[in-house]
């Protein structure tokens, strides 16, 4: 493990979300102290050098502190609700609030684990 990342204690709960050649990973973490943080994880494939080789995996991880969660979550939506709001055309804003399946390969809770629940309290934002 690359010693620039905190040591990960005891996994509490993942979630994976495939978004075309990406894959990210949403994992809540606690440390010894039960001191819970989430992990994101980009994950990217890039093909080897020899085309009947093994691939690689390009990794870019984010380590969020419960402390930081509300902080994060008011950036987060103040910079969707400006793309939304200032620079897509309504026919694109339209297709974002656009009923959509569940993804196929998106990861199943583990045994007693509750799957992803939308969040209830967006504030004003309409997504």
């Amino acid at each position: 493990m690359d010693d620039r990342y905190p040591r990960d204690q005891e996994e509490i709960y993942s979630h994976r979300m495939k978004a075309g050649k990406r894959t990210y990973f949403f994992d809540v973490k606690a440390t010894r102290g039960q001191d819970y943080y989430l992990t994101i994880t980009e994950s990217k494939r890039r093909p080897g050098s020899d085309p009947d080789g093994p691939a690689s995996y390009e990794k870019h991880k984010i380590f969020l502190y419960k402390e930081d969660f509300n902080k994060f979550i008011d950036a987060l939506h103040d910079a969707v609700d400006y793309v939304r709001d200032e620079l897509l055309t309504e026919e694109e804003v339209a297709e974002l609030d656009r009923p959509r399946p569940a993804y196929d390969g998106e990861q199943q809770p583990r045994d007693g684990q509750q799957p992803p629940q939308p969040a209830t309290d967006l504030g004003d934002s309409t997504y």
